[in-house]
């Protein structure tokens, strides 16, 4: 009995042997920071967006953890949150806007940092070329060039042609901004309107803002791209709309909301695009050989029923070239 035992015991280790050493060893997870000057419902499809590129890349929610920061439109908490996630030592860090990543840049030279947008990222100072990055500083731009502003003002004189003063609001702060201003300024001359620059630095510079437009007598508005206006959007809509300003922005989102017209990259497809650098990093590349990449589409989109309150009928030329009208 005792050697009928043993052969038991012995078969039955036999067999459970390989199972122990066929269990898949614990997946690491990997720790993803994302920081925003906006508060979290403002960019709310932004996160969703960069979940939703991770998860097509085969990720499970399971192998993330996401540490996420958000300065709730004060640009003057960026600094102290990117700080944060550096002493997290996170695995990467996703970043959207020019003073997130010029925040998170000073932060860390060694954690990767993924731009999921950017201007102009090689005269802010935050890469030495597009083709070859260098530090640890890579992802994607919003625009090949200023001149892409220009366009905005093009397309806002063409729905409201009798617009002869156009006013910019624009955020002088952020690394890059004046090279914008310029740009616009530039697209003004060429298509003879009177041009006024009116800044704001955060959302109690609005009704100021609004007040001198109506002392300069402007009859339109271009609203620059800028993570504190973005976050100011529905105030921005409303002023415009209250005062009869037909005016332009650079995203969707603030159309979404009320506003004519935008002309601009996708922001939730920079998000989601982001993502592909994440997955490369966390294989192991390194940011400084990773290019940056620049967009080749621009959706325009058209709000008809804001159009109707300002009293415009937009031109069919302009409509055949929508990426969406709003109804």
């Amino acid at each position: 009995m005792r050697l009928i035992g043993c052969a038991i015991a012995l078969t039955l280790g036999l067999l459970l042997t390989p199972l122990a050493a066929e269990t898949p060893p614990a997946r690491k997870v990997s720790r993803i920071g994302v920081i925003f000057t906006a508060a979290p419902g403002d960019v709310e499809h932004l996160n969703k967006a960069l979940s939703h590129g991770l998860r097509e890349l085969g990720y499970e929610d399971r192998q993330l953890a996401f540490e996420r920061r958000f300065a709730e439109g004060k640009s003057e908490r960026l600094p102290a949150l990117a700080a944060e996630l550096a002493r997290l030592n996170v695995d990467v860090i996703v970043t959207g806007s020019n003073p997130v990543i010029e925040a998170v840049k000073k932060a860390t030279a060694t954690i990767p940092i993924v731009m999921a947008v950017s201007r102009d990222p090689v005269g802010a100072g935050f890469i030495a070329s597009l083709g070859r990055p260098g530090g640890n500083i890579t992802g994607l731009a919003n625009d090949p060039a200023a001149e892409i502003q220009a366009k905005n003002l093009e397309f806002l004189k063409e729905a409201a042609p009798r617009i002869s003063r156009v006013a910019l609001v624009w955020n002088p702060a952020p690394s890059g901004a004046r090279t914008y201003l310029n740009a616009v300024e530039g697209a003004a001359r060429r298509l003879g309107v009177t041009f006024v620059a009116v800044e704001v630095r955060g959302p109690q510079d609005l009704e100021g803002a609004f007040a001198a437009m109506l002392r300069e007598r402007a009859s339109g508005v271009v609203v620059l791209q800028d993570p504190v206006l973005y976050s100011a959007r529905g105030q921005i809509v409303r002023l415009a709309t209250r005062h009869k300003l037909p005016a332009v922005y650079t995203s969707s989102e603030f159309v979404e909301v009320g506003g004519l017209m935008s002309y601009g990259v996708n922001l939730a497809q920079q998000f989601r695009r982001a993502a592909i650098y994440v997955d490369k990093i966390l294989k192991g590349a390194k940011p400084a050989d990773l290019p940056v990449e620049q967009p080749t589409k621009f959706e325009l989109v058209i709000n008809l029923k804001t159009a109707k309150a300002l009293g415009l009928t937009i031109p069919q030329s302009l409509l055949v070239r929508a990426d969406q009208v709003i109804e």
